[in-house]
């Protein structure tokens, strides 16, 4: 059961990040928020360099193709972001932003490693990141106020790759704090799914919001 519910948070989550991808260059944008971006590739990229220097293992192979998927999407918010920003942030403030986001992700992720250690530290870590991502799609979408950078594959395959581990950490190895912030990321990442379902049925609802007065819509 466990190595099913691996396998299926790995699968989706690979889905998530291939279809970031395609998107982002798609729409000329990107399609995760900033700073879970961050948190992502730093979480993957220290935890696939510690499963080849210790064990090979199934999670261990997944964080590799994580990460390396991250890279490309990073890419792409380096290439489309700034875009997206005010006008007075000129490019070199927006790199100075994104390396001052990454340098943090990274001093995050080891200051969970050191309170906590690695097992627990990798849990801890993503189920909180998990859910800040969760809260910035929506806040995205409403940032955006249009389907630009954002799709319904995207957002069912992050609800189905946070509730596999939810149900082998939070259930079947009875943490009530990862069945606690797992629950909440559903709960987020349904109402993001019900967004994203609402704007596909009515997609005039967001440019006649614009038109009214909201913020244009993402170039």
């Amino acid at each position: 059961m466990v190595l099913f519910l691996t396998i299926l948070s790995g699968v989706a989550w690979t889905t998530v990040y291939i279809c970031a991808i395609l998107v982002g260059f798609r729409h000329k944008s990107y399609a995760i928020p900033a700073a879970a971006l961050g948190l992502n590739i730093a979480w993957e990229s220290i935890y696939a360099v510690h499963a080849l220097s210790t064990r090979i293992s199934v999670q261990g192979v997944i964080n590799i193709a994580w990460a390396l998927a991250d890279v490309v999407i990073v890419y792409t918010f380096l290439a489309f972001g700034r875009r997206e920003l005010p006008g007075f942030v000129t490019r070199p403030l927006f790199i100075g932003w994104a390396v001052l986001l990454g340098l943090a992700s990274f001093a995050v992720q080891w200051l969970f490693i050191a309170e906590f250690d690695w097992d627990p530290a990798s849990r801890y870590a993503a189920f909180l990141q998990n859910l800040l991502m969760s809260g910035l799609f929506i806040a995205m979408f409403a940032a955006r106020r249009s389907l630009q950078g954002q799709s319904m594959v995207i957002a069912v395959a992050k609800w189905i790759g946070t509730l596999a581990p939810t149900i082998t950490f939070g259930v079947l190895e009875s943490s009530p704090f990862i069945l606690g912030i797992g629950a909440l990321c559903s709960v987020f990442d349904l109402t993001y799914i019900g967004l994203l379902l609402w704007a596909k049925r009515d997609p005039g609802m967001l440019a006649r919001d614009r038109d009214s007065g909201g913020l244009p819509a993402v170039p």
